[in-house]
């Protein structure tokens, strides 16, 4: 994979894919410290990296949590949240932090849902101009 100014190449592929990312805790329980909050975004800058992506961005607060990610077309966005919720949640329980052991029983560390909203480029505006303008004829 090359890279041409903000844009990335593959083999038969052109692309600039972005994703903002919201992970709220189950229960929306505030358990996110600041320790947790970097033993997370430790997991999750490693599992983006075992995915081709690059997490760029990374904060939250006490019961949720925002990601910036940018992936490669290959990706499915929805493997991806899979495995930064599950081996993220794994991880957590796995460290035994008493704030998340006092406030979360069972295996569960995320809400089941999450938010997933593209971001980057042009405006969706100027795109839609963009595409209802390639017919039309070009000034000589």
């Amino acid at each position: 994979m090359t890279k041409t100014r903000d844009l990335n190449t593959g083999r038969h592929v052109v692309f600039e894919l972005y994703v903002h990312l919201v992970f709220v805790t189950k229960y929306r329980r505030a358990v996110i410290t600041a320790r947790v909050r970097e033993s997370l975004r430790s997991r999750m800058e490693k599992i983006c990296c075992d995915f081709e992506a690059d997490l760029l961005e990374f904060d939250g607060e006490d019961d949720h949590v925002h990601l910036l990610v940018k992936y490669p077309p290959k990706v499915q966005l929805s493997k991806l949240v899979n495995s930064l919720k599950g081996a993220s949640s794994r991880v957590i329980r796995q460290m035994d932090y008493p704030e998340v052991t006092r406030s979360l029983w069972g295996d569960a560390f995320w809400s089941p849902s999450y938010c997933a909203v593209s971001c980057g480029g042009a405006p969706l505006e100027v795109v839609k101009q963009y595409i209802q303008d390639q017919r039309k004829p070009k000034a000589p």
